[in-house]
C-alpha cells in the first residue's frame, strides 16, 4: 500500500479503507520521532535497563527524525507503535484515524522559546516579536502552532512576524549563530548548548509544569507512546507489557539523578561532552511523568492550542476520550 502523505502538523495520513498490519511475528517495532531527543529518552532508557526483555517482549526501536515519516509508518501498519507527541492523536482523529496514547512520557512539552543573544535587549517577551523572525522546526509543526499560540496570547497575529523553518539540533544552532532568527523554539539538549555558549537566553520555558501552566494555561501532555486503536484491540497483552516496561522506566527516571540516568545511556548520546548532557537532562527532569498517566485536563489544553491554529482541528468535534487511555498504566501499578 502506498500511503498518501499530508504533511500537516508533522503528521502524515495513510488514506486506506482499513488499517493494514505487517505479519504478526511477535516482534514489536516502535518508531521514535528522533531517538536522541531528551523528550523521547524513556524509549531508549527502557531498552538499556532491560525492561522490555523482563516483560518477555521482543522490541525493536527505530528512529525517524521526520514526524511525517514516523506517522506514515504507523498508519501503513509497518510499525506497531510510535513514540511522539500526543497532539498527533487529536490531529489524526480529525482525519478519521483512531490513534490512542497508552503511556504519557512528558506531562509538558519540554520546549523552550530561546531569544538570540543579539536580540535579547529588544525582545523581553512574546509581546515583542512584532516584525521579528521566529524559528520553528517546520511549517505546520508542533513548534509552529505553539509559537503562534504564544504570540496570539499577546495580541499578535501570524501576519505580524515571520516564521522560518530551521529544524532542530545543529541546524537550529546555526540559525541562531548566523542571526537568521531573532528567537526560536527547540528542545534539550540543543537549548542547554546555546545557553552555555551565551548565544541565546530563555524567553518561554515549557520544560517545567510551572512554566507550561504560565505559558499555556495548563498541563500539556506531549511525548507519549501511541498505537492504532485497531492494533490495540487485538494486542492488549502486549500493550500491557509495554505499559509496565515504560512505567518502570518513568519510576527509574523519577528516583535517580541526571548523572545516574546518563550512565545508563549509550555513550554516543553525549559524545565527548558528558557534563553538558547531564546538565541538559537535569533541566529536563521536571517534564517527565511520574507514572505514565494522562495529566488531568491535559487533553483539553492541547485541544485548545490546536483549535486556535491547526486548520484540521479548528471547528471540528474531537472526542478526547478516544485519543488516550489510562487503562494500561493503571494496571501496571
Amino acid at each position: 500500500m502506498k500511503p498518501v502523505l499530508a504533511a500537516v502538523f508533522g503528521v502524515s495520513l495513510a488514506l486506506a479503507a482499513a488499517p493494514v498490519f505487517a505479519a504478526d511475528s511477535g516482534k514489536i517495532t516502535i518508531m521514535v520521532g528522533g531517538i536522541t531527543k531528551m523528550v523521547y529518552l524513556p524509549a531508549k532508557l527502557a531498552e538499556q535497563l532491560g525492561y522490555f526483555k523482563e516483560e518477555g517482549l521482543n522490541v525493536e526501536l527505530l528512529s525517524q527524525p521526520a514526524g511525517v515519516d514516523a506517522e506514515n509508518e504507523l498508519l501503513a501498519g509497518a510499525v506497531q507503535a510510535v513514540v511522539g507527541f500526543y497532539d498527533h492523536s487529536i490531529d489524526l482523529q480529525s482525519k478519521g484515524k483512531e490513534i490512542q496514547a497508552i503511556v504519557v512520557f512528558g506531562q509538558v512539552p519540554g520546549e523552550v522559546e530561546l531569544v538570540n543573544a543579539k536580540s535579547k535587549d529588544t525582545i523581553k517577551s512574546m509581546a515583542d516579536v512584532k516584525g521579528k523572525t521566529l524559528g520553528v522546526t517546520g511549517l505546520g509543526s508542533s513548534t509552529n502552532f505553539l509559537t503562534q499560540y504564544l504570540a496570539a496570547k499577546h495580541g499578535l497575529t501570524s501576519a505580524q512576524y515571520s516564521v522560518l523553518p530551521v529544524g532542530a539540533d545543529n541546524t537550529f544552532i546555526a540559525a541562531i549563530k548566523q542571526n537568521r532568527i531573532d528567537a526560536g523554539m527547540t528542545t534539550e539538549p540543543t537549548a542547554s548548548q546555546l545557553l552555555k555558549t551565551g548565544d541565546a537566553a530563555v524567553l518561554v520555558d515549557m520544560r517545567t509544569m510551572e512554566g507550561t501552566v504560565a505559558a499555556l494555561g495548563g498541563a500539556y501532555p506531549a511525548s507519549s507512546l501511541y498505537v492504532q486503536r485497531a492494533w490495540l484491540d487485538k494486542h492488549k497483552p502486549e500493550a500491557q507489557k509495554l505499559a509496565r516496561a515504560f512505567v518502570k522506566t518513568l519510576k527509574f527516571i523519577n528516583t535517580h539523578s541526571a548523572a545516574e540516568i546518563t550512565e545508563k545511556m549509550p555513550k554516543d548520546y553525549y559524545g565527548n561532552n558528558k557534563a553538558l548532557y547531564v546538565q541538559a537532562l537535569q533541566n529536563s527532569l521536571p517534564m517527565y511523568s511520574p507514572d505514565g498517566r494522562m495529566p488531568k485536563d491535559g487533553p483539553e489544553t492541547v485541544l485548545k492550542v490546536l483549535s486556535a491554529f491547526n486548520p484540521n482541528v479548528k471547528g471540528k468535534h474531537i472526542d478526547l476520550s478516544k485519543t488516550y487511555t489510562n487503562e494500561f498504566v493503571e494496571q501496571a501499578k
